[in-house]
């Protein structure tokens, strides 16, 4: 597991429970992981939006993650809505998701992640102003 070296998202990542918080972390973690697979992502910036953990590349879009009390067992990665991201999301994968209109991918706490399916919405997301031009931006 990748060190958290902003102490806001630390705090962010600390308030979340404990049962939740791994859950998060992983997300977390295949953000990074996707990161560093995905070609021309040099960097990501850690930091928080709207008091959550966030993710952005340089020429791509930001992704959010986050439980809510309001819907205690699940947990979800939130992009922006204007964005075709999800429209593609569910082009690509109906149903493997859950989803929250345009702009999450809902996971209960017991789910199994679909880790390929969602790595690959990562890295569109991470390479998003480089292909959003593109049918399925570019999505085979």
């Amino acid at each position: 597991m990748s060190k958290i070296t902003n102490p806001q998202v630390a705090a962010a990542f600390n308030d979340y429970p404990r049962t939740m918080r791994k859950k998060l972390l992983d997300l977390r973690q295949l953000v990074l992981d996707t990161a560093s697979e995905t070609e021309g992502v040099d960097k990501v910036e850690e930091t928080l939006k709207w008091g959550e953990p966030s993710y952005l590349a340089k020429k791509g879009s930001t992704i959010r993650m986050a439980w809510k009390e309001a819907q205690p067992d699940q947990y979800a990665m939130y992009f922006i809505c204007t964005t075709s991201l999800l429209d593609t999301f569910k082009a690509l994968y109906g149903d493997v998701f859950k989803y929250d209109g345009n702009r999450a991918i809902v996971f209960d706490g017991n789910d199994e992640l679909p880790v390929a399916e969602l790595k690959h919405c990562v890295s569109l997301a991470l390479t998003y102003h480089n292909v959003k031009h593109l049918p399925l931006l570019g999505a085979q």
